[in-house]
């Protein structure tokens, strides 16, 4: 069975996509960008300050779905210039107690709206 999931506490499908899907007890999380809801803007600073909004924007999505960030079990992660890799382990690994979910990293070209970074995840019951 498929759930579409999706709150206004993270920003809205900005294509034909959904915000998550729930398949049984798997929960994939589409890539979320540093863009704040409230105002359909990139938050103001740079991927750090991105960085730490996306997994706002995560957390909200996973809250909506009755899951929480320590039922992560895979992400990945964009990044418009691989030089921010560090800034953004940084905050990352801030995100997580005990157990690091499965991790891939990957440069990219460009990211939606021109964004620094873009985190995707699965999360399971």
């Amino acid at each position: 069975m498929k759930k579409v999931i999706g709150t206004n506490l993270a920003p809205a499908a900005i294509g034909p996509y959904s915000q998550a899907i729930q398949a049984d007890k798997l929960l994939f999380v589409s890539g979320q960008l540093g863009i704040d809801p409230a105002t359909g803007n990139f938050v103001e600073g740079g991927v750090r300050e991105q960085a730490v909004r996306v997994f706002k924007n995560i957390g909200a999505i996973l809250s909506e779905a009755g899951y929480t960030m320590a039922d992560i079990v895979k992400t990945t992660v964009f990044l418009a210039d691989i030089g921010d890799f560090a800034a953004v382990n940084e905050v990352y690994a801030s995100q997580f107690e005990g157990d690091f979910p499965a991790r891939s990293a990957v440069a990219v070209r460009t990211l939606p709206k021109n964004g620094l970074v873009e985190i995707e995840v699965v999360a399971a019951h």
